[in-house]
């Protein structure tokens, strides 16, 4: 192979293995704006789009030991990142929505192989900043609830002091309403 070929392939092999996500995509039909809004779009999210030779994407993704990335025909962009996999995947899957060219062809995500419905599955999943807060509040309520736990009883006495106090205030003033009623 000649050396640029060797050197754009380990480049490609690199950024393969650098992200938990590898998605392939035919972006055949689309012009040059709408690709740089695609790049606009997925730098956004954290991942980046690459056009690549399918011979040069199945080398790469032999070197890097990922799993059959399937038939590669066509125009193919490889779209990878080091952030959120949903994030990116909702990104796709709203782009190929609303162009109606760009096809997905399917990816590995976490070394495994996925199609592209589960890519379309993984794009309906919320963001990780969502589920990361879904997870601290599921974490939290045990505790709040220990602590309310542990509280109550305190606040019951307090109560029942209360209620003793205001009950005494009561019963006081009542001998006192008698006396001023007598004099």
């Amino acid at each position: 192979m000649h050396p640029a070929k060797a050197t754009l392939v380990q480049d490609l092999n690199q950024k393969l293995n650098e992200s938990p996500f590898v998605f392939v995509a035919d972006y055949a039909g689309l012009n040059v704006i709408q690709f740089s809004d695609l790049r606009t779009r997925l730098h956004n999210a954290g991942a980046r789009c690459i056009v690549v030779k399918n011979s040069f994407l199945r080398l790469a993704a032999k070197e890097a030991g990922l799993p059959d990335l399937g038939e590669l025909t066509g125009q193919t962009a490889v779209v990878v990142g080091d952030k959120d996999v949903a994030a990116a995947a909702k990104v796709l899957k709203t782009f190929a929505a609303e162009t109606k060219k760009l096809a997905l062809k399917g990816g590995v995500v976490d070394r495994l192989s996925v199609t592209k419905e589960q890519i379309q599955s993984i794009a309906d999943l919320p963001s990780r900043d969502v589920l990361l807060a879904t997870l601290l509040g599921v974490l939290q309520a045990p505790a709040s609830t220990l602590v309310r736990l542990l509280n109550e009883p305190a606040s019951q006495l307090a109560r029942v002091l209360q209620a003793k106090a205001d009950k005494g205030d009561a019963v006081a003033a009542a001998p006192a309403a008698t006396e001023e009623v007598a004099a």
